[in-house]
């Protein structure tokens, strides 16, 4: 099958599972373009039958906000008509799912119907895409997509609560290549970012408010009184002024680190001890499922998709939102027991095994069977 990719080229979740999605589909043959505004972070390499097309929105005076649902529907139709391609699978209702049914209205003018899969990630849906002003554009992509998926059953409830859908929606969990992670087992160091008996301690967002950034730094500080430790603040986002803040006032500015967004995340995960994941909105929990791939024990939220990775006395503690009290004693309690640790991390890698992307990559190429026929 000859199929179109659209996602942000971030290194956010729904754009990380976009790029992973194409790269495998490409290793089975598929030819895959990728069609957004820069190479995905995660594509590194570009082959016979793995291409990316750059949209570029050209400057104009009269416009205050460059229009870039025009220009990525414009590239879509360039990109589908050169190429000739069976379908597209546009990541995150806004402004791809909108832009792809423009695509396709534009080419049935020239008897061309294109395909258009949809897959829902989470805060196009619960944050962004709730909110009045988008939400009856976000509703119109969404049933005038041909299929819509959504990465958990949590999410495809809100989907439904929130939205007057007409489309069937089937739950695709993101997924991880269980192969990779287990070569970094074998490659991984420890004593590259820890010292002595020091438990290493890491959080993975995008420090949006709804990561809750200010209760790692809670959690940690309680950990800290007890077990000789280092937190590992990897990403970037609006809530990292706050939380730098917040170690300068409370005397933990020499065991925090921040490493902003780095493509190194594996390396560090598989050197960690402890993963702290305390959102309150969570439509899936791709980091945490990375970290369950690389044998880190985790506390969480017991919120959204993170309840569907079964963590709760499996491979960690969940919480409620805001208790941190409770999540600093979990995490001590794992510290500090090296049995329960072994026996979380060995629990965390073999649910992990049940994302392996040979299990998920069938399901989308059954959807796109369907999809063209």
């Amino acid at each position: 099958m000859k199929i179109g990719i659209v996602c942000y080229p971030t290194f956010g979740g729904s754009g990380v599972v976009a790029t992973e999605l194409g790269i495998e589909l490409s290793n089975k043959g598929h030819e895959v373009h990728f069609i957004t505004y820069s190479q995905p972070v995660r594509l590194e390499v570009l082959t016979s039958n793995l291409h990316f097309h750059e949209v570029t929105v050209p400057e104009y005076p009269l416009f205050k906000y460059e229009p870039y649902e025009l220009a990525l529907s414009s590239k879509l139709y360039d990109v589908i008509s050169k190429h000739n391609l069976d379908l597209i699978h546009v990541h995150y209702a806004i402004p791809h799912a909108y832009a792809g049914y423009m695509a396709k209205q534009m080419l049935k003018d020239n008897g061309y119907n294109i395909p258009i899969v949809t897959t829902l990630h989470g805060t196009d849906i619960t944050l962004v895409g709730n909110h009045p002003f988008y939400k009856p554009a976000v509703t119109f992509s969404i049933n005038n997509s041909d299929i819509v998926t959504c990465v958990s059953k949590s999410l495809k409830d809100d989907t439904i609560d929130f939205f007057k859908i007409k489309r069937e929606i089937k739950v695709i969990p993101n997924f991880i290549d269980i192969k990779k992670y287990n070569e970094k087992h074998e490659s991984c160091k420890k004593n590259v970012i820890s010292k002595g008996d020091e438990k290493i301690i890491i959080h993975i967002s995008n420090f949006r408010p709804l990561k809750r950034v200010n209760d790692v730094l809670k959690v940690f500080k309680k950990i800290n009184k007890k077990i000789n430790s280092k937190l590992i603040m990897v990403g970037d986002g609006p809530e990292k002024k706050k939380a730098k803040e917040y170690i300068r006032k409370n005397d933990i500015k020499n065991n925090v680190i921040f490493l902003g967004n780095t493509s190194q995340v594996d390396e560090i995960l598989c050197s960690s001890d402890l993963f702290i994941l305390p959102s309150e909105k969570e439509s899936f929990g791709l980091s945490a499922l990375e970290a369950m791939a690389l044998k880190v024990p985790i506390i969480s939220t017991n919120i959204g998709g993170l309840k569907e990775l079964n963590i709760d006395n499996n491979f960690g503690y969940t919480s409620d939102v805001g208790d941190t009290e409770k999540m600093a004693k979990d995490s001590i309690k794992i510290l500090s027991d090296s049995k329960l640790q072994q026996k979380f991390r060995d629990n965390a890698f073999e649910n992990a095994k049940k994302f392996d992307i040979k299990n998920i990559i069938p399901l989308y190429e059954d959807l796109y069977k369907k999809a063209i026929k």
